[in-house]
């Protein structure tokens, strides 16, 4: 399943148009602030369909019967240009555990690259909810691995792959890829382009960049 979360009116589509935006993304404050925000939104929508339990709560008055999570997911990322997203995502999820993936484009000489894994940290998966989060989906390689890594931790019940922009390419690749996984992709934005050097336009550019400064 596929959710399209920018089809429909609602602030997720001015928080990502100012992210878009060449002159706003000057500030890389409010550029992360923006990523952050997104986070919540994709948090908050991706809670409606988990499970909740009916909890009894004491007040200074007497018991309220209120709907609480039944178990808190694993949120995860992919370093550096997730952090600001996942925080986004713990704000709302703030008793979850946390999964992080190093990954990076080892350019070669014909332009291409490769997806190299360096660094995971996870705690165990098996029959957890994993949120696993990244701003850009663009030939969805990178996605494709940093979960696979992750599941070497466990499998999960269901992931919830959630990112602000992406490719058609690039659904199309994890949808090829994951075809026997129970996921759920969480997409602000679908952008039709990839260059050959497999940048999304009109995009937004380098997301780890506009963060926190060219490498």
């Amino acid at each position: 399943m596929i959710n399209v979360l920018g089809k429909n009116n609602s602030l997720l589509n001015q928080f990502i148009a100012e992210i878009r935006d060449a002159e706003i993304q000057k500030d890389s404050m409010r550029f992360r602030r923006n990523l952050e925000r997104t986070g919540e939104i994709f948090a908050y929508e991706i809670s409606k369909v988990l499970e909740w339990e009916s909890k009894e709560i004491n007040t200074s008055l007497g018991i309220a019967k209120c709907k609480v999570l039944k178990n808190n997911p694993v949120i995860a990322t992919i370093l550096r240009a997730g952090i600001p997203m996942h925080q986004g995502i713990l704000n709302y999820f703030d008793k979850a555990e946390n999964a992080f993936v190093s990954a990076y484009r080892k350019h070669r000489k014909d332009n291409r690259f490769d997806v190299q894994i360096e660094y995971t940290s996870s705690p165990v998966l098996d029959d957890k909810i994993l949120i696993l989060s990244d701003p850009m989906i663009a030939t969805g390689s990178s996605m494709k691995l940093a979960y696979k890594e992750l599941t070497q931790k466990g499998t999960p019940l269901h992931t919830h792959i959630v990112t602000i922009i992406a490719s058609v390419e690039g659904l199309e690749y994890i949808k090829r890829n994951l075809v026997n996984d129970k996921f759920t992709l969480w997409v602000g934005a679908v952008d039709e382009e990839l260059t050959a050097k497999a940048y999304i336009v009109p995009g937004l550019g380098d997301a780890g960049d506009l963060a926190f400064g060219s490498k």
